[in-house]
């Protein structure tokens, strides 16, 4: 006869095991991807070459991608169009989401659900009431969902957070991020895209009824039906990890400027400046399209030193050590430099916690938090005024 607390034992394994296969350290994954662009290609990729990993079926709205992504990942698998009966396998352990960004919500809500583990790129949500209802249901499941704020998984930005915690750079009170792209000179040619072979309604999902328009297929991240611009798709990786290095996840205000200098056929401005006011510092985040010299890049003040970090790697820039208000900057204290992509150690760490059921690095409620700042300003934008909590 069970004892109660094995009975109940018992019943926490079966309850887990009715959600996921439950997964030994040697155990194969078996993937699945929906949506599956380019940057969910490369995902797939990393997934590939991870050890006792198999990517068993693929989904999209488009023919000729779908096609190319079986052929290159899952020969002897299958293709999908619609991503629903993807979920209905019983042999489909997880699921990598690199729809676009209106997507997201649905399809990782169906999939967690549906008993799938979750690596979903980012933003998590595309408005903020989807946030707050992703979030409600992956608490409520027993599922992995790794979010594509890759940063958390980067040895260096880890080392960096360890550094600021250790006062290195004295109080913080204004953290800059930028981001700049070369989208003026990628826009040369039009998209060439052969209409019959997407299933555009499908595309559209929850967004207003229209016409194919190629450009917004193929630069969906600059369309507000689909995206949210700079804030959303590049803004919210650095901001992720200023909220995540200084322990503050909800801003007191948003407010933002710009518009469509360079690109006006987009409709999220190509040009932007938004600032975050949060308890004891203020975020400000600066992005255009029209050129590409510097990057993304962020750089904490303090009183005692400035560190400056990118993906690049990271310096610690002391105070006292050249004349005050010299342009030119000291030689850094404390530096890093990274070759790697982190993406490679993120995705490793999703498939971690599949088999080890661990929180993964880039959980629900942090990506969430960092995506409805984004959706703050992004309002702030579009209403012509400053956000207050």
């Amino acid at each position: 006869m069970l004892h109660r607390r094995d009975l109940l034992r018992a019943s926490a394994a079966l309850t887990a095991a009715s959600y996921s296969r439950i997964l030994g350290a040697n155990d194969r994954i078996r993937l699945a991807g929906l949506g599956v662009g380019g940057r969910a290609t490369y995902l797939l990729t990393l997934a590939s070459k991870a050890e006792n990993t198999e990517i068993a079926a693929v989904c999209d709205v488009s023919e000729p991608r779908r096609l190319a992504a079986r052929e290159k990942f899952a020969p002897a698998g299958k293709d999908y169009l619609d991503y629903r009966e993807v979920l209905q396998r019983s042999d489909i352990d997880a699921v990598v989401i690199g729809a676009p960004d209106h997507w997201h919500v649905p399809m990782t809500i169906d999939a967690v659900q549906a008993g799938k583990d979750v690596y979903v790129e980012k933003p998590i949500s595309h408005t903020i009431a989807e946030g707050e209802r992703v979030e409600k249901a992956v608490l409520a499941s027993r599922q992995v969902v790794q979010v594509g704020y890759q940063q958390r998984s980067w040895p260096h930005f880890i080392q960096a957070r360890e550094i600021i915690a250790s006062g290195k750079l004295g109080q913080v009170t204004l953290v800059l991020t930028s981001w700049y792209q070369d989208y003026v000179i990628n826009m040369q040619s039009a998209p060439a895209i052969d209409a019959s072979k997407i299933d555009w309604k499908r595309f559209l999902g929850s967004a207003p009824d229209q016409t194919f328009d190629a450009l917004r297929y193929t630069r969906w991240r600059w369309f507000w039906d689909f995206g949210g611009g700079h804030l959303t798709d590049l803004f919210s990786h650095y901001g992720d990890v200023v909220q995540w290095c200084l322990g503050q996840s909800a801003p007191l205000t948003a407010q933002a400027a710009g518009t469509r200098y360079a690109i006006p056929q987009f409709e999220c401005p190509d040009t932007i400046n938004a600032a975050w006011n949060y308890p004891g510092f203020t975020m400000v985040y600066n992005g255009a399209l029209n050129g590409s010299l510097d990057g993304g890049n962020i750089i904490f003040r303090g009183h005692l030193a400035t560190m400056k970090l990118n993906r690049d790697g990271f310096g610690v820039y002391p105070e006292g050590k050249v004349r005050r208000e010299l342009t030119t900057w000291p030689q850094p204290e404390l530096s890093a430099a990274s070759a790697a992509d982190g993406t490679i150690v993120h995705m490793q760490n999703f498939l971690d916690c599949v088999r080890s059921r661990k929180a993964p690095n880039a959980g629900i409620q942090t990506s969430v938090a960092i995506a409805r700042a984004a959706h703050l300003a992004n309002t702030a934008y579009r209403a012509a005024t400053i956000w207050k909590a």
